[in-house]
């Protein structure tokens, strides 16, 4: 079978994969629920141990789809509480990141490519990756300068390797995930109080903290980040 063949083989098996979850996801029901945080959370409640699996691989299947995830955090924090409701979006939204990244470097690489190739973003970090490698994934994990999905197909075609992209990408994604659903699981459990509000407070000023540091290697390096966000 030609190269060619090949990559229309992987593509039309991407395609199948893609109706067949979409119309499980459609049949069952769970298309509404992401879009309620009451009703996704009796959905997963709803199964028990096994809604553990279920919230991570929505989660999962949602950054490889390209769908918004900051919900799923604050569902987890509300569903399964402030620690593990953040380890569970944690896991969700690295597994779907290193998903995407495989399928875009593996799978869909050829009409991945043909998308994004000579894309002002793709360029940017293409360039960024080829001259500081790991360190620029950290600061755009950081600093929102490119969609965020987007950015796990972006990598996929770049030579930054699997571990090193997935690994980063736990790590940086770990502060907003652990603290958007401890806010969640606080104000689910406890209600609004002068505690919460300090505990708020504490935790803006760690994201804001940790914002600081990638800009701040940004400089170093000489990278203008407002020129990033222009291309974007």
């Amino acid at each position: 079978m030609s190269a060619k063949n090949k990559s229309a083989m992987k593509f039309l098996g991407l395609i199948a994969v893609i109706a067949t979850v979409f119309v499980i996801a459609w049949q069952t029901g769970a298309l509404e629920k992401i879009q309620s945080i009451s009703a996704m959370q009796e959905f997963i409640e709803g199964f028990g141990v096994l809604g553990y699996v279920i919230f991570v691989g929505v989660f999962m299947i949602s950054a490889v789809f390209l769908l918004p995830g900051a919900i799923f955090p604050i569902v987890g924090g509300v569903a399964f509480g402030p620690v593990l409701g953040g380890l569970l979006s944690l896991a969700g939204a690295t597994l779907g990141a290193a998903a995407a990244f495989l399928v875009a470097k593996y799978l869909a690489r050829d009409m991945i490519m043909k998308k994004f190739k000579g894309n002002p973003i793709f360029d940017k970090i293409d360039k960024g990756v080829e001259e500081n490698g790991g360190s620029f994934l950290i600061l755009t994990r950081f600093v929102p300068v490119f969609p965020y999905n987007v950015q796990n197909y972006v990598y996929g075609l770049t030579s930054l390797g699997f571990w090193k992209f997935t690994i980063v990408s736990g790590i940086t994604m770990a502060p907003g995930a652990m603290i958007y659903a401890f806010m969640a699981g606080q104000i689910a459990r406890e209600g609004v109080s002068m505690t919460l509000m300090l505990q708020f407070a504490a935790a803006g000023i760690i994201l804001f903290l940790l914002s600081l540091v990638p800009k701040i290697w940004a400089k170093k390096k000489g990278i203008d980040i407002e020129e990033l966000k222009e291309t974007s």
